[in-house]
């Protein structure tokens, strides 16, 4: 704990490196999840019914292609603060 000599000032750190390492662990953990479950869909698709190496293919391509759409980074509003 920050004794009574320490320079400690709360509110007045840069947080810059640690804003960016949050935001690139949370980047990685949504695009990672979507990777996971695409293989998922594909393997169980593949092994455990008739669609074949190229129905899951595609279905797993489907879901990417759905989550890059609906996952990607939204431009700020116009008026947002």
């Amino acid at each position: 704990m920050a004794g009574h000599g320490s320079d400690y000032q709360r509110g007045h750190m840069d947080i810059a490196e640690q804003s960016a390492t949050y935001e690139l662990v949370m980047g990685m953990t949504k695009w990672g999840s979507l990777v996971v479950a695409a293989g998922i869909l594909f393997f169980t698709l593949l092994f455990c019914t008739h669609t074949g190496f190229l129905g899951s293919a595609i279905t797993a391509a489907v879901l990417l292609a759905l989550g890059v759409f609906f996952l990607r980074a939204k431009p700020a509003e116009a008026g947002a603060h």
